[in-house]
């Protein structure tokens, strides 16, 4: 069980359900959800994926790290990260120091359906990707965030995942 008075920050590669399952868990447990990414966004003007091009990663990233520290999380949030915002700096600590954090795994074949069924454009690290060359991509990104995921409060496996279930891990 967790301490239900701090935020829960959900982690995971893109594609896991980190958007979708915090939407599902606030709503059930009558806590506010917020969405890193949607933050960024509202902060800056611009889609991710135009602040990436124009910026580069390493500043995306440093305000990605801006933007998850300077969130108002008195209110016991369910924050769904960006697939790499546990991998930067020293942001996983952070987040496990300040909440409950909960990786939401998907194996890279489970990714690589999910993420062919969006728009690929829209995630500029995929930009380009498709078939083989996206599901390689996804793998060997997988291995190098997998030790940072790996130091999240829960780990669960989304494939078998019931929103009852996570409700009783975050408490």
């Amino acid at each position: 069980m967790s301490d239900n008075s701090k935020p829960v920050f959900l982690v995971g590669f893109m594609g896991s359900g980190k958007t979708t399952w915090g939407r599902k868990l606030a709503a059930k447990t009558k806590r506010p959800f917020i969405d890193l990414d949607d933050e960024i966004v509202s902060a800056t003007g611009m889609a991710i994926t135009d602040y990436f091009a124009l910026h580069g990663e390493a500043a995306f990233r440093e305000l990605e790290r801006d933007k998850l520290k300077s969130l108002s999380l008195d209110r016991h949030a369910i924050v769904s990260t960006g697939g790499g915002t546990p991998c930067y700096f020293d942001n996983m600590a952070w987040m496990n120091q300040t909440g409950t954090t909960v990786y939401l795994y998907l194996p890279p074949k489970a990714l690589w359906d999910r993420l062919m069924q969006t728009d690929i454009a829209a995630r500029p690290a995929l930009r380009g990707l498709s078939g083989d060359e996206l599901l390689a991509y996804i793998t060997t990104k997988l291995e190098e965030r997998t030790p940072y995921y790996e130091q999240a409060t829960h780990q669960v496996n989304q494939l078998s995942l019931q929103l009852a279930d996570l409700i009783r891990l975050i408490g």
